[in-house]
């Protein structure tokens, strides 16, 4: 039976703030498995971007061990691990990560250039009208709604076809229109067998949508609900934002 393709163990994750070392993450353990989509909620300042960056190799933990695909990332060096989430880890965050200079077609196609390999044109169109983007492939993002520019940001996921993605608040500052597209092609590309997706996000509805929540509070992983309504995971959150235990009522 495969394993997680997303494990961290014991993570801890300390910053130097001048003379002190504050710690973010207090021995956080978790795992992703193949075919699912996970949240991760908590109040602010609880630790999910952090442990998100983390996961992803973004940010090496201060201690614990991180694995992706069964690699441990705390034991490559930079270039392999730079490679491993080249080919087989995708980004989609709030802020796009597009370059201006390049056309919407040629975002996409960016990975598969980084990689030394011939953009896949078909693939690329394909990803582009998935996300209801179709005849935008000559448009560059300056011209573009932020909601159209996350479009194309997941349409660059898309194409790449990663194992695994990895989304920060996708849809935090989407219309409802654009954050739907954007949620149901996270949730197309978590359900395949040998995929999954990791995002973060503070909205209950975008949570009810995965197959766990997980919660922090104060950098410590406090609950976890599976396949939760909204109800549940707003009121979880109160609980854990009012009196810091995530008790069930």
């Amino acid at each position: 039976m495969p394993g997680p393709l997303v494990l961290g163990r014991n993570i801890t994750k300390a910053y130097r703030a001048g003379s002190r070392e504050v710690e973010i993450l207090h021995g956080v353990s978790m795992a992703v498995e193949p075919g699912e989509m996970c949240a991760v909620m908590g109040p602010s300042g609880s630790g999910k971007s952090t442990l998100l960056y983390t996961l992803a190799g973004l940010e090496l933990p201060s201690t614990g061990t991180v694995q992706l695909l069964g690699r441990d990332t705390t034991a490559l060096s930079r270039a392999a691990l730079a490679r491993l989430r080249r080919c087989e880890v995708g980004f989609v965050f709030q802020a796009y990560n597009l370059v201006p200079t390049l056309t919407a077609f040629e975002n996409v196609a960016l990975p598969a250039r980084l990689r030394g390999e011939k953009p896949p044109t078909e693939t690329i169109r394909h990803a582009l009208a998935l996300v209801g983007l179709e005849g935008f492939e000559e448009t560059r993002p300056v011209v573009m709604s932020g909601g159209e520019q996350q479009r194309v940001a997941l349409a660059r996921v898309i194409a790449q076809r990663p194992r695994i993605v990895f989304a920060d608040e996708p849809t935090g500052a989407l219309d409802t229109h654009s954050g739907a597209v954007v949620l149901d092609a996270l949730r197309q590309i978590a359900h395949r067998p040998d995929q999954c997706v990791l995002t973060v996000t503070h909205d209950p509805v975008v949570a009810a949508q995965c197959d766990r929540v997980l919660f922090l509070h104060d950098g410590y992983l406090a609950r976890e609900l599976t396949s939760p309504s909204a109800a549940e995971v707003a009121a979880l959150l109160t609980d854990l934002a009012v009196t810091g235990t995530g008790a069930s009522s």
